[in-house]
């Protein structure tokens, strides 16, 4: 089955595609801007996803970006990618657990944003104190309210 990273494209193909000179190409890929796959003969074979990714190099590099700022933000989309897809991962796993423990809790928040564990069926205690606060003489000490 092909896809956008199926390496279908010989460096002349992918050149040709892109705008560009074969010869830029094997400059972006020692630069690791693109990096197309080898075959066992070492020739480069390009996707679809490269001539992309060297069509925005260009775009770049027109707009007066240098090669190694344009690896930068290339290496950084990458890393976005790569947490985006970490946090579906994550909402998926978190969905599911979800359902499959509805109507338990397994943490709650603390006063101070802190992370309070608690066993199946436990209930959160909640802080019984006031805090009382004077402009002119500062924070008094907390008051044990003895409603609880």
């Amino acid at each position: 089955m092909m896809d956008e990273l199926t390496p279908l494209f010989s460096i002349t193909a992918a050149a040709e595609l892109a705008g560009m000179h074969p010869q830029t190409l094997r400059q972006y890929d020692r630069l690791g801007l693109v990096s197309p796959t080898r075959t066992a003969g070492r020739t480069r074979r390009y996707s679809m996803k490269d001539v992309v990714q060297l069509r925005e190099v260009q775009r770049l590099s027109s707009e007066g970006l240098n090669l190694e700022g344009i690896k930068r933000i290339v290496e950084l989309e990458e890393h976005v990618t790569t947490l985006t897809q970490r946090v579906r991962d994550l909402e998926g796993a978190l969905a599911d657990e979800m359902l499959a423990r509805s109507g338990r809790r397994v943490f709650a928040a603390g006063s101070e944003g802190d992370v309070i564990p608690l066993r199946p069926g436990e209930r959160a205690k909640r802080a019984t104190q006031v805090v009382v606060w004077n402009p002119l003489r500062g924070i008094l000490p907390p008051t044990r309210s003895d409603d609880s």
